[in-house]
């Protein structure tokens, strides 16, 4: 009996390994360049009286009210100098990320055969960590001064916050912002919702982004990882004994789904937890779901929290 368990076993993971060959050999094929501007590099090497030509080729970097001398200064302000400095040092060669952003793109044709290529806009703006990577139909706007790394002298930021200002999380957050387009919005306050939604983005994440450990789709450090995985059991005992998941209690969104240093339990684990573990604990759903149901990424994307929550026959590891 053991050796046909064991049999069973090692060819599911020879099937799942070869459907894993194909759809990266696929992926490969797919004819893709991307088209990258250096915004960033344009505004601030064009000379004060040539402002207007980068209007007018830039025009929605530019809005509407704002007096030529707001983007005079700017150009030739000291600390806006210095910051361009700093990410010229950074990003003097951008084609490592242009390479990482192709694959990704790549894998989204492959996954979403309607949607078109977009043209990569790099910027320098105002540190808006909320939003570090914009994909916008045609275009995807990656702020740069938010990828210097996380121990830069620029960043007085938490540590929670500073962790995934790294080169490496551009095209995750990039990815972030793509799913928004992709997942239609949580319409239900229950926190269960809340938790398949984020589970959804994170699974696009697996899809897109195969050669990513979890820790970097997260925006966890690698022990961050492990303490969800060793207390995985716990925490989802903890929200079914308190009766969590269909609560609409929306204190519980910044407890366990907003982006913090530790996650509140309001016990002594609260020190050692990250941030967002309801996320975490949505994505294992959605994992599960995806595992033991055959649907098409398009319909899971599609599906109720609900029905995600009960077909996936999530159970933790003891």
């Amino acid at each position: 009996m053991k050796k046909y368990l064991f049999l069973v076993v090692f060819c599911l993971v020879i099937f799942s390994c070869d459907k894993k060959t194909k759809v990266e050999s696929a992926v490969t094929a797919i004819p893709l360049e991307l088209k990258v501007e250096r915004f960033d590099k344009i505004f601030f090497e064009t000379p004060p009286k040539d402002l207007e030509k980068v209007k007018k080729e830039f025009p929605f970097f530019f809005p509407a009210g704002n007096d030529n001398s707001v983007w005079l200064n700017k150009m030739q302000d000291p600390m806006w100098r210095e910051l361009y400095t700093e990410v010229q040092k950074k990003y003097a060669d951008f084609e490592p990320v242009k390479l990482e952003l192709e694959t990704l793109f790549k894998h989204i044709k492959y996954y979403f055969p309607q949607t078109k290529t977009p043209k990569v806009i790099t910027i320098i703006s105002e540190m808006d960590y909320n939003n570090k990577a914009i994909y916008a139909d045609s275009l995807v706007i990656v702020s740069l001064e938010l990828y210097l790394g996380k121990g830069h002298k620029f960043y007085q930021f938490p540590n929670y916050l500073k962790q995934n200002f790294e080169q490496r999380q551009i095209a995750p957050d990039v990815v972030s912002s793509f799913s928004a387009r992709k997942i239609p919005p949580v319409l239900k306050k229950d926190l269960l919702s809340q938790m398949i939604y984020y589970g959804k983005q994170l699974y696009l994440k697996d899809l897109l982004l195969p050669e990513y450990t979890d820790a970097e789709k997260m925006g966890y450090t690698p022990e961050q990882i492990v303490w969800c995985q060793e207390n995985e059991s716990y925490m989802w005992r903890y929200f079914i004994e308190k009766e969590m998941l269909y609560s609409n209690d929306q204190k519980l969104i910044p407890r366990f789904i907003n982006p913090a240093p530790f996650s509140k339990f309001y016990l002594e684990i609260d020190n050692e937890s990250p941030g967002q573990v309801g996320a975490w604990i949505g994505w294992q759903m959605v994992r599960s779901y995806m595992k033991n149901n055959e649907v098409p990424i398009a319909d899971l994307l599609k599906t109720s929290a609900k029905e995600i929550f009960v077909k996936s026959k999530y159970k933790p590891k003891k």
